[in-house]
């Protein structure tokens, strides 16, 4: 697949007229059987394009291209000031692999955003779906000079900064233990924080986000999962590229602020976020599974679970949480 053909097919289709097969393939210096591969590439990653006997081919609706130039103009001064790079892809595999595999080089406070990923995925290898063009799909490289041991809680770190950032936008938005964020009971965006280096340091991060903005309702309905997006649940709306910014400020803010004091200033504001407190949940492991009452994080962002014998500690990465 070639990203550059791809862009160029939906900048022609960006108009929201329709093109027939004989034109596109004029334009793009291409065969129509070429085309209309492009075409279903398209489709595959979710671009609603239909196709109109007598017409040719259109977009069902208008799609929000990440600009660059327009999601600086909305950062804060702060972030703008420790923005290192910016670089967006139309499709890559893998936003957080693409970071990962340019540690060495890269800056700190560097951002790679995709419109599509082809290989994205979520906590413990799970895939992460997002169709083209719907949502934030994207990786902030971070160094630090604290170790590997030091970096406990990051991921919880960043996703109270994002559900405060978007509750101070009006929405309900709380944190499901350890790293989703949700808007009443559906997942609205998931985190993945890897990390590297020396276990005393220095170390960096790798922050992944998925968040859905805009998501079309047939590709809401094909997920099998209760999920959302920020256009449900926002009273007008959002140019995506507004929302992408708002991702970056947060962010940006949570990892500074992290990298001066850690995880500890984080731990008070939890509670106002805290999608699982008070619920009865499933906690599953290896070796079986057992239920409790969420009570909250301690000071190491483990979660807390009353059960009938004791208060049980958390750790993440080790199981996945349900509500029961």
């Amino acid at each position: 697949m070639n990203p550059q053909s791809l862009e160029a097919l939906l900048d022609l289709l960006g108009n929201g007229a329709a093109h027939n097969g004989e034109a596109l393939a004029r334009a793009l210096g291409m065969s129509r059987a070429a085309v209309w591969k492009k075409i279903e590439a398209l489709r595959a990653l979710g671009v609603e394009i239909e196709g109109r006997a007598g017409s040719g081919y259109a977009l069902a609706r208008p799609i929000a291209r990440l600009d660059a130039a327009r999601i600086r103009a909305g950062l804060s001064a702060t972030t703008r000031a420790a923005l290192r790079d910016l670089r967006i892809e139309a499709v890559i595999d893998s936003t957080n692999a693409a970071q990962r595999a340019d540690a060495a080089s890269l800056a700190s406070g560097s951002v790679l955003l995709a419109e599509a990923q082809t290989a994205g995925r979520g906590r413990r290898g799970r895939t992460w779906a997002s169709p083209f063009a719907a949502g934030f799909l994207g990786s902030l490289f971070w160094r630090f000079e604290r170790g590997l041991a030091d970096l406990g809680g990051l991921s919880l770190a960043v996703g109270i900064a994002l559900a405060e950032a978007w509750r101070a936008q009006g929405l309900d938005v709380r944190v499901k233990w350890p790293n989703d964020l949700w808007i009443d009971g559906r997942k609205l965006a998931g985190l993945l924080v890897e990390a590297g280096g020396e276990f005393h340091g220095p170390s960096h991060a790798v922050v992944g986000l998925g968040l859905n903005i805009a998501l079309p309702p047939a590709i809401r309905d094909a997920l099998g999962q209760p999920v959302t997006d920020l256009a449900t649940h926002l009273p007008d709306a959002m140019p995506r590229n507004v929302a992408v910014a708002i991702c970056i400020d947060a962010l940006f803010a949570a990892l500074q602020e992290f990298d001066r004091e850690g995880f500890s200033p984080f731990v008070a504001r939890w509670g106002a976020v805290d999608a699982l407190v008070d619920h009865g949940v499933t906690v599953h492991e290896a070796n079986g599974c057992w239920t409790g009452i969420a009570r909250g994080i301690d000071d190491r962002g483990r979660l807390q679970v009353q059960t009938e014998a004791a208060m049980r500690v958390v750790d993440a990465g080790e199981i996945s949480i349900r509500l029961a």
